[in-house]
């Protein structure tokens, strides 16, 4: 804001609570009465405000259900001018930092991909709190994840608000949003590339550590999937099987291959994730891979490899073996 702006504001707010004031009692319409510069609208935010700095309480509404206030502290001896002043100037530093400082006018100009996290991130959570503005908001969330900020994804409303209270519901939702279309819109970007041949191990190693990477970063159960494969080993669809701990009775043949024909499948790479962070196969991952091969064998559709993702490393039950 301009400090002409400022100051209009200013007074605005030094209406309202000079009228509020008058009573121990109060209720909104009876300030919007008596104000000469300050709408509805804008006593109303006030009074939320007041509320939330625990100045004043709602109580009891009357016959006509109108919500009346009033007074926790004295009013009398209320700083009026300490709370305008920080209502004003705190949280506000985003829109007095220079023009070519500013996250939003800064991804304009530069694109997203020049951006700090803690840019990225004020972005999101868009406005600050008292004393606390969406820049340092944005600094306080990136500094606690430093190299994990995967792990953001893992968090509730209520843990990222600890971290930062300005982080608010709104803001919790604008980056949990923003992590999800990041992943689909890269899963989009994979799907519709150039499509690879998963002609060797290697190759479908690479391919998992990609187009899996939510199961190696942030599944917290097992989830087997299948990757379906045309005549020239190109992927055609990954489907999702089971979720839980992988057992060789739950992952049944039926359910595998069911996708695979109908796809038109020559061959299929197996895939499940391991959220321990160890890759080390399992006796029933095994189990699994001998089951599916042998049932592939019988209809015609060849069980090219299994991976097993996980945090640090993909490996290989073919090279393993």
């Amino acid at each position: 804001m301009s400090k002409a702006e400022d100051e209009k504001r200013r007074a605005k707010l030094r209406e309202v609570l000079s009228i509020a004031a008058l009573k121990q009692e109060f209720d909104r319409d009876e300030i919007v009465s008596l104000c000469n510069e300050s709408r509805s609208a804008f006593v109303g935010n006030v009074l939320k405000q007041l509320v939330s700095d625990a100045i004043i309480s709602y109580i009891s509404d009357d016959n006509y259900g109108t919500t009346r206030y009033t007074w926790i502290v004295n009013r009398t001896k209320f700083d009026s001018d300490g709370w305008i002043h920080r209502q004003i100037h705190s949280g506000n530093q985003v829109q007095r930092a220079p023009k070519e400082e500013r996250p939003r006018e800064r991804l304009l100009q530069l694109g997203a991909e020049r951006l700090k996290t803690t840019e990225l991130l004020a972005i999101l959570i868009r406005s600050g709190l008292r004393g606390e503005s969406a820049v340092q908001s944005g600094q306080r969330v990136a500094s606690h994840f430093e190299e994990n900020l995967e792990r953001i994804a893992e968090y509730s409303p209520s843990e990222l608000k600890a971290i930062s209270k300005a982080v608010s519901e709104v803001a919790y939702c604008q980056i949990m949003a923003g992590i999800e279309l990041g992943r689909r819109v890269a899963e989009a970007r994979l799907a519709h590339s150039p499509k690879l041949k998963i002609n060797s191990t290697q190759a479908a190693i690479n391919y998992c550590s990609q187009h899996f990477a939510r199961l190696a970063q942030d599944a917290r159960q097992e989830e087997f999937h299948i990757v379906t494969l045309d005549t020239k080993l190109q992927p055609i669809q990954s489907h999702q099987i089971t979720i839980g701990t992988l057992d060789a009775s739950l992952v049944h043949p039926r359910e595998v291959f069911k996708a695979a024909i109908r796809d038109s499948a020559s061959s299929i790479l197996l895939v499940h994730n391991h959220p321990s962070g160890d890759p080390t196969p399992s006796r029933q991952d095994h189990e699994v891979t001998d089951r599916l091969k042998r049932a592939g064998e019988l209809i015609g559709i060849q069980v090219i490899d299994h991976i097993i993702v996980a945090r640090e490393e993909c490996v290989s039950l073919a090279e393993w073996d």
